[in-house]
């Protein structure tokens, strides 16, 4: 357990932390998207990438398609921000958190576009993928860096050090390894 101060522990709290808020908002976000709707007509599921915003963009951008696009983009915006904060890890590689949190997002946006054709009045849309993941990969990119940074130069560069137990110590690395050994 990584101490960060006396007597307080912020790395497990802020995986508690995380995971609290990151459950909250998937339920409002499955609230949100898997309830049915009672529409007179249902337009047909899009598997064409590009051809929901090439279809909203045509005019001209309008309030309307700011909107639609927007919405689609912050829907899911802030697992930019939740999957590192539960994850609760300091010292990690920037590209690797990023594609680590871009495609838990896409898998996440896949998973609710899937359940939607199942619901009344929902339909699919591969654009809604694409645009949600967009939204969380610039989040990420917004908010996380900085915020490694700033807590890294609050906590000190933490190293990830292997637990201690007393009274036991670990074992060589030849005992572990030997192949000398038979326990039969």
């Amino acid at each position: 357990m990584q101490r960060h101060g006396p007597g307080t522990t912020a790395v497990p709290r802020m995986r508690v932390t995380g995971l609290l808020i990151l459950v909250a908002h998937l339920l409002a976000v499955g609230w949100l998207t898997l309830r049915p709707r009672t529409v007179p007509w249902v337009p047909a599921a899009n598997l064409q990438p590009l051809a929901t915003i090439r279809a909203e963009l045509v005019h001209g951008v309008s309030w309307d398609a700011v909107q639609h696009l927007g919405s689609s983009m912050l829907l899911l915006a802030p697992l930019g921000v939740l999957l590192p904060l539960s994850a609760g890890r300091l010292n990690v590689s920037p590209l690797v958190s990023w594609t680590r949190t871009v495609f838990a997002a896409a898998m996440i946006s896949l998973a609710i576009e899937l359940l939607q054709s199942g619901v009344p009045g929902r339909v699919p849309d591969i654009d809604s993928v694409l645009l949600s993941s967009l939204g969380v990969a610039v989040v990420h990119l917004a908010v996380v860096p900085g915020a490694r940074r700033r807590l890294r130069r609050r906590y000190g560069d933490l190293g990830e050090v292997t637990p201690r137990i007393p009274r036991v110590e670990l074992a060589p690395q030849a005992d572990a390894l030997s192949g000398g050994r038979t326990y039969l």
